[in-house]
């Protein structure tokens, strides 16, 4: 068996190694950083279950999910994100993810929704499973921030958490006009004017 890590955290991929290892001793296992370097990897070999992070360098773990799933269509995808479910599992599962977890859950889930997706079925935990109820395709209508990109969602996060344009930038690995732009579209798409009713829309709909 061979298992992908990518999470652009080392303490978090030695963790993750730690646990699976121990589950899985004759497993091999590997470990990226960045999604471009996971979309190469895939290119090369066949894994038996990737474990992504969503916010890494480059491009995020969701944007390149659909990616993976052209390259390696059997291989399943766990998300494993320090994102709450209800801000990024919906978009995950939509994108191909086979399961979604947050970091804060204990070793023994993981351990749990990995065994679940090697046997080809989804790991959907209870709370997943009402939002996805909730976000089915009849649904009348959406709030604002449920029609941004996955981009500009994982932005508007970063800035809800205090960094400016210049840190977003580095930490996306993106350039500065770039990260404008995704400000500027959050912005018209949320219909405020500035950073203040950004943090007032986030408390609202308690999006931090």
């Amino acid at each position: 068996m061979k298992i992908l890590i990518a999470d652009d955290h080392s303490v978090v991929r030695k963790g993750l190694v730690l646990i699976l290892a121990e589950q899985y001793p004759h497993a091999l296992i590997d470990e990226v950083s960045n999604s471009e370097d996971l979309l190469k990897k895939i290119e090369k070999d066949e894994y038996s279950i990737i474990i992504s992070d969503i916010t890494m360098p480059g491009r995020s773990g969701i944007e390149i999910l659909k990616e993976i799933k052209e390259g390696a269509t059997k291989t399943p995808v766990l998300i494993l994100s320090v994102h709450a479910a209800e801000e990024y599992a919906i978009r995950a599962f939509k994108s191909g993810a086979s399961g979604y977890l947050t970091k804060d859950s204990a070793p023994s889930e993981l351990v749990k929704a990995v065994e679940t997706l090697l046997r080809g079925k989804r790991y959907i935990t209870l709370q997943i499973a009402e939002l996805l109820a909730e976000a089915s395709d009849d649904a009348i209508d959406k709030l604002p921030h449920e029609t941004l990109s996955n981009r500009e969602m994982e932005v508007m996060k970063l800035m809800l958490a205090g960094n400016n344009i210049t840190e977003i930038a580095e930490i996306l690995a993106l350039n500065i006009n770039t990260i404008s732009t995704y400000k500027e579209r959050i912005f018209e798409k949320l219909h405020l004017q500035n950073y203040t009713g950004l943090v007032r829309y986030a408390v609202d709909y308690k999006l931090s």
